[in-house]
């Protein structure tokens, strides 16, 4: 099944504990900026859900062995190892998924700035965003998103089947997170990285064999056309 890319925005499959997905977020949005076209030009945020991929819990492991290396390809969004509670350790992340496609039934803009807003709370700030009450709390943070009808949305379940039936129709069209479709058919898995691990995942570490930024500015280039 292909996936179906509005003029305007970009597709992007991934999800937000995943360390390469929110290095290549951070380098989009600057891209657009630079480009003028942060008004212009959305992502249309979709779900891979690493923990039901994988079959396992979000693995604390991996991503102590996965920070450094994200961290020093964009340092300025401010990594830090986790520094909470061990029993705050959040296993799952479908929540925080969830509360970003709540927020674009609000509207795109919104769902840009709360699921940020989770990376840097997951990823910055140590927060334990498999809670109902911290997402909320992260979305009143947010200037374009109504933490009311966010929490109203999540108690009911309002965006979680489409959420879900979307990420199972596209199984196999995404190679992994993250992975951007563009209106002209077109559509890159981790633009402008290439990496392998050495050790065995959770034990070892990655390494990254090749890092261009470049590409992320074509594809916002493209995107806009």
């Amino acid at each position: 099944m292909s996936v179906h890319v509005k003029p305007g925005t970009v597709v992007l499959f991934s999800d937000v504990v995943c360390g390469w997905a929110t290095v290549a977020l951070h380098r989009f949005y600057q891209a657009r900026e630079r480009a003028g076209l942060s008004d212009a030009l959305h992502v249309d945020h979709q779900l891979y859900l690493l923990e039901d991929v994988n079959r396992f819990p979000i693995p604390k492991r991996f991503l102590d062995s996965e920070i450094p290396v994200v961290g020093a390809l964009a340092p300025d969004f401010g990594w830090a190892p986790w520094q909470g509670e061990a029993s705050e350790w959040p296993i799952t992340s479908l929540l925080a998924n969830e509360a970003v496609h709540a927020a674009k039934r609000q509207s795109p803009k919104a769902a840009e700035q709360l699921d940020m807003a989770i990376r840097h709370a997951f990823f910055t700030d140590s927060r334990p965003i498999s809670l109902l009450h911290e997402i909320v709390d992260i979305a009143g943070g947010c200037a374009d998103v109504d933490a009311e009808a966010l929490r109203r949305d999540l108690d009911e379940g309002t965006a979680r089947a489409e959420m879900m039936r979307t990420y199972r129709a596209h199984a196999d069209d995404v190679q992994g997170s993250p992975h951007f479709f563009l209106a002209d058919g077109s559509d890159v898995h981790n633009p402008g990285i290439e990496l392998h691990w050495e050790g065995e995942p959770g034990s070892g570490f990655p390494v990254v064999d090749t890092d261009d930024p470049a590409p992320i500015d074509e594809l916002v280039r493209r995107a806009a056309n």
